[in-house]
């Protein structure tokens, strides 16, 4: 008992005096504030969580291939047991340039069907992830355009590895690099962005590098402001990526330690995440209204984090957002932009495409295709949303041009932002699935938006598209203001050139890709990367001295698979996150043993 530590303090309660009960109460007070205060010091998190958040916020987030008790056990287990290190990887620069990963473990073939098991997985893959041949080209001239792309991506790498290397992003003009306040202190974001592109392109010298560098120097303990939907779509989706293509352990690791250091995002009144999360031990989030596109473009990678670690913590939060999207009322069918994460209402009512809106329709058709088409609820909401975007905002230009305005409370803005461009490809990849008689309805939509977001290319003086490009006062698919004529290496027109093609196999769609590549290399490769211009319509061009980090993860990647064959992350298998990021369909038969042995060859 305490009071037999007490020198000169009668075991009995009874006896003691005034001044011995008033010393053995601060005495009492004082251990008590200590015990606590230790425990709000302690470095690892965890232990805070236990005693305020409920169980399904807490279970450590990485599951290995063993038993089903195993898997039990390993779900109790503090998250520094739960965590593999990174230095426990192999496969660093110095060694073999292959791109074969090791095989499955014997505890790997001999997992309950609960279990993630890669090798599995890769079995159950239609075809091989990088194709016959890498996706080479028959075609000499496409071939020779390929290995263009090829070599601007290894330009735009060994230039941020020289200069900018563990920084976010390479200042090419002052040869420096660049770190801002997206990522809430985190870094190498274009190391993250490039890993899959690297791999896909047979860059293995570079892409060992990049995958070193993760395994050393990615550091996940940050203590800053950062944004849920960059780190989403950059981060987690570049680490899943690069681990479903390649079956490397510190990816997967990676991006379940970093998954769940975003869940406090979700703690609001109405489950729906705010935009911006501290990533430290706290895991606190801002005020603020939450954005369509930010809230909305977390589904994908989340139920990836479900299926590699059996929680159903991360499919539950982003499932949640749905069943409130279904609640509320949507003015004339259409999704505004804006959303309180207390109240669960629409803060304004305006409707964009383009950024604000663009992906969260992106992750609606793309979740469905994912879920190996039985995701019902995001093919209603998605065909849902379309047919109220054609009735409401798809106009036609006195000049034949098809495009997408915007929507503020009912009155139409004529204006149509380069991020819209995605919305040519997202319509053609969701046409087949549509009713029967408005498949080739959409298929036609598709191609024309794509025509008019190539033709804010071709009407600039340096052959790329401004930022945002207007349909009034006589202006068609032109920026008619000075702030939006910037181009600072966005993919999303290029993107729909890729999955057009794929669809449609119309050369133009390669004409068009290559009329880009060239662009880019005229004015915007400048002696030490590529850059973002400030005006497309003048031949003197002025840089914005930015290598942004999606221009190695989306712009070239979506060039090179233009020109490459279909086999090259072939759509059977395959959607792409918003950061092109590509991760797998996912198939019943991963987990039913219906396909194990009939396994593709690593590559």
């Amino acid at each position: 008992m305490v009071f037999r530590k007490l020198p000169g303090v009668s075991a009995s309660g009874m006896g003691l005096r005034l001044s011995q009960k008033f010393v053995f109460l601060l005495f009492l007070s004082g251990l008590v504030t200590l015990c606590f205060g230790a425990l709000f010091f302690l470095p690892d998190s965890v232990r805070l969580k236990r005693i305020f958040l409920s169980k399904t916020e807490i279970q450590p987030v990485t599951v290995g291939s063993g038993s089903e008790n195993d898997v039990r056990e390993h779900l109790k287990r503090p998250k520094e047991q739960g965590m593999t290190s990174a230095k426990g990887e192999t496969g660093t620069k110095g060694k073999s340039l292959s791109r074969k990963p090791s095989r499955a473990t014997s505890s790997d073939r001999g997992a309950n069907s609960d279990t993630f098991s890669y090798q599995k997985f890769r079995g159950c893959l239609l075809k091989a992830p990088l194709g016959r041949d890498n996706g080479k080209p028959g075609d000499p001239q496409t071939n020779e355009r390929r290995e263009k792309v090829k070599e601007m991506m290894k330009f735009a790498w060994d230039n941020y590895k020289r200069y900018a290397w563990g920084k976010n992003e390479l200042r090419p003009l002052t040869r420096n690099g660049h770190i801002g306040n997206m990522f809430g202190g985190l870094r190498g974001a274009s190391i993250i962005d490039s890993l899959d592109t690297l791999y896909i392109m047979g860059l293995m010298e570079e892409y060992n590098d990049a995958k070193e560098w993760v395994q050393t120097n990615l550091d996940l303990n940050s203590n800053g402001e950062a944004s849920l939907f960059e780190v989403n779509i950059r981060y987690v989706g570049g680490l899943l990526s690069a681990y479903y293509l390649t079956g490397e352990e510190l990816f997967k690791n990676k991006a379940m330690e970093l998954g769940e250091k975003l869940l406090p995002a979700f703690n609001t009144p109405t489950g729906i995440p705010r935009g911006v999360i501290n990533l430290g031990s706290w895991g606190w989030a801002s005020a603020g209204s939450s954005i369509l596109a930010e809230f909305g473009t977390l589904h994908l990678e989340f139920v990836h984090l479900t299926e590699l670690s059996n929680n159903p913590v991360y499919t539950e939060k982003v499932m949640n957002i749905r069943k409130l999207l279904n609640k509320i009322e949507k003015p004339h069918g259409l999704y505004p932009n804006f959303l309180s994460p207390v109240s669960g209402n629409w803060v304004q009512h305006h409707v964009s495409i383009g950024g604000l809106g663009d992906s969260f329709y992106e992750y609606l058709i793309k979740s469905y295709l994912m879920s190996d088409k039985t995701d019902d609820d995001a093919k209603r909401m998605y065909y849902g949303a379309l047919e109220a975007i054609e009735a409401n905002l798809v106009q036609k230009s006195p000049g034949g041009l098809t495009y997408m305005a915007e929507w503020r409370g009912g009155i139409l803005d004529h204006k149509m932002g380069h991020l819209a461009c995605f919305s040519g490809g997202m319509i053609g990849i969701g046409a087949d699935d549509g009713a029967p008689e408005k498949r080739q309805h959409y298929l036609d939509l598709a191609a024309e938006i794509t025509h008019t977001c190539h033709e804010s290319y071709t009407r600039s003086a340096t052959k790329l598209g401004p930022e945002a490009f207007r349909f009034d006062g006589g202006a068609e698919a032109t920026a008619t203001r000075l702030s939006d004529r910037y181009y600072i290496l966005r993919p999303e027109v290029i993107e729909s050139y890729m999955y057009m093609w794929r669809l449609t196999h119309d050369p133009k769609y390669r004409e068009w890709g290559w009329e880009a590549v060239e662009a880019l290399e005229q004015h915007c490769r400048v002696e030490s990367g590529f850059s973002g211009i400030r005006d497309v319509y003048t031949m003197t061009v002025s840089h914005d001295n930015m290598q942004q980090s999606f221009f190695l993860s989306e712009t070239l990647k979506y060039l090179y698979l233009l020109f490459s064959d279909d086999d090259l992350l072939p759509l059977e298998d395959w959607v792409f996150n918003t950061e092109a990021h590509p991760l797998p369909i996912i198939r019943k038969s991963f987990f039913s043993g219906a396909c194990y042995g009939l396994s593709i060859p690593f590559q």
